[in-house]
């Protein structure tokens, strides 16, 4: 009912930049927020950035000052522009939203949602 499509991921070197998209599709009647969140081989997942529909926005400390996270409301779309990447970003970068959906003109609460995963890949 609801789908999360990732897309931007890929090579860089060191100090280089990448853009990540994330779209929401389906019944969707609100989104709370959405946000990006990485795992790297190995480690646990971790959050990297989130922004609720009010624009507010919250960043893990290792990446504040380098991405910036956006949103496009009428697209249900999350951007995360990734600038002076660093060896240490390469993961696997998850999208997640949580929102209702409506089914059968009726509005469920809130869940999470996630998408398939975009590797990114910062070499030194």
């Amino acid at each position: 009912q609801v789908q999360l499509v990732e897309s931007g991921g890929g090579l860089v070197q060191a100090g280089g930049s990448l853009r990540l998209s994330c779209a929401a599709s389906g019944n969707i009647f609100s989104v709370d927020a959405m946000g990006w969140y990485r795992q790297a081989p190995g480690k646990q997942r971790e959050l990297v950035a989130t922004i609720t529909n009010r624009g507010d926005t919250n960043y893990a400390s290792s990446v504040k000052g380098r991405f910036t996270i956006s949103k496009d409301t009428a697209k249900n779309t999350v951007y995360l522009q990734m600038n002076s990447l660093k060896p240490e970003d390469t993961a696997v970068y998850y999208c997640n939203a949580d929102l209702r959906i409506s089914v059968v003109s009726v509005v469920r609460p809130t869940s999470r949602y996630w998408g398939q995963g975009t590797q990114v890949t910062v070499s030194s």
